[in-house]
């Protein structure tokens, strides 16, 4: 599977290969696929179908097979890069790739799960992801911005205590060095940046804000215009993200109601991390059991061993992005609160009994995050909200 062309090889039961085909990826090529595969098909033979990418460049393609009736298997890439390095002598290329994916699928056709691109899960998936690079970005930009500050406004962080919120932002773009506020009273100050905070920027802070820029001294350099363009240009990009950020979270809580997701009543759980969980599970039906869960994200352990002996250890595969989410979530469980309390007393308790029998901290968490795989898959298995323990 590639982002423009796919390449397929057709194999028989008996390992020969049959035929070679690649075609664009886009669906008025598919059924050049079908046609090739159909001179090869009688009626005794059963065509099935193996992508090893049935969730992303493969995704139209799955879509448009499962559409026309017909069998189609995920491939794991693990099985197929396994495959491809079983023989002594190593190639690459698409042809012996596609004829690597056709082997796995002959070999393991009653293992291999069934390719099910549900839109639902995939177009939480893309919202995801797409808010977490916005994330990333307005964090870069940040740092930027901090950058350009600390220059030209030495107290800055006493002027506000985050320079991503919109009074921060309407200031810097307005006033990106000091320079700029020199002949401006504290009223005006105020009345300018009231209607951006709500009604919260008072006189009396901004007369300390003009003070704490008087107390910094000349901060004037040279080329401080273009300095000035930069700092500009950190702020709109900063704004520009924001609103993103806030239309992505607008369209991940109007489909959440579609999945009939309950993890929200789950103490530590909000819309944005019940979404994660959703989107990295996908369709829980296709996991019979809680321990199926576990050993996908990452979480059950794994026995080493060899002539009887050995010991069991965390696993380095499975979903890593998963069992980040259930291992920050196992730390909020133990967290104490500002009152003194623990957020999670049945949690808190079993972590500190582990931590007794002898293991460390994060072997703690971890056992708690196996616990979160149990309660997770129950409310998403029969839709039951959280009820705190007794």
């Amino acid at each position: 599977m590639h982002k423009e062309t796919h390449t397929a090889v057709m194999l028989n039961c008996w390992n020969q290969k049959l035929g070679e085909i690649t075609f664009a990826n886009k669906p008025s090529e598919f059924h050049n696929l079908i046609r090739k595969v159909s001179r090869f098909v009688t009626e005794e033979k059963t065509v099935v179908y193996g992508l090893e990418n049935a969730y992303g460049y493969g995704r139209p393609l799955a879509v448009w097979l499962i559409e026309k009736g017909c069998a189609v298997k995920d491939v794991n890439t693990a099985l197929s890069f396994a495959q491809r390095k079983s023989v002594p002598m190593y190639q690459k290329s698409d042809s012996y790739d596609a004829e690597a994916v056709a082997l796995v699928l002959i070999n393991m056709l009653d293992r291999l799960p069934d390719a099910v691109p549900d839109d639902k899960y995939w177009t939480l998936s893309q919202l995801v992801n797409r808010r977490d690079k916005i994330c990333i970005h307005l964090h870069r930009l940040k740092n930027q911005l901090h950058e350009q500050l600390c220059v030209v406004y030495p107290s800055y962080k006493k002027f506000f205590s985050d320079i991503s919120r919109n009074t921060a932002l309407y200031f810097f773009g307005t006033y990106p060095s000091p320079g700029h506020v020199t002949g401006l009273t504290a009223e005006q100050l105020a009345s300018e940046l009231r209607p951006v905070s709500h009604n919260s920027c008072s006189v009396k802070r901004a007369e300390k804000i003009l003070e704490l820029v008087h107390t910094d001294g000349q901060t004037k350099r040279d080329h401080q215009e273009s300095r000035d363009a930069i700092t500009r240009s950190l702020v709109t990009d900063l704004m520009h993200c924001r609103n993103q950020l806030g239309e992505i979270e607008e369209a991940i809580e109007s489909i959440l109601p579609d999945f009939q997701c309950t993890l929200m009543t789950m103490p530590g759980i909000d819309m944005i991390t019940a979404a994660k969980i959703l989107s990295e599970i996908g369709d829980i039906n296709r996991f019979s059991n809680a321990n199926k869960l576990a050993k996908f994200a990452g979480i059950a352990p794994v026995n080493f061993s060899s002539a009887g002996k050995g010991k069991d250890m965390c696993p380095k595969q499975g979903n890593r992005r998963l069992q980040a989410i259930f291992y920050f979530l196992a730390i909020q469980m133990i967290q104490i609160s500002i009152n003194g309390t623990p957020r999670n007393r049945i949690f808190r308790e079993y972590y500190l009994k582990r931590v007794e029998e002898g293991k460390n901290k994060q072997q703690a968490l971890i056992c708690i995050a196996r616990r979160l795989v149990n309660i997770v898959y129950g409310m998403l298995k029969n839709h039951t909200e959280y009820r705190n323990p007794e």
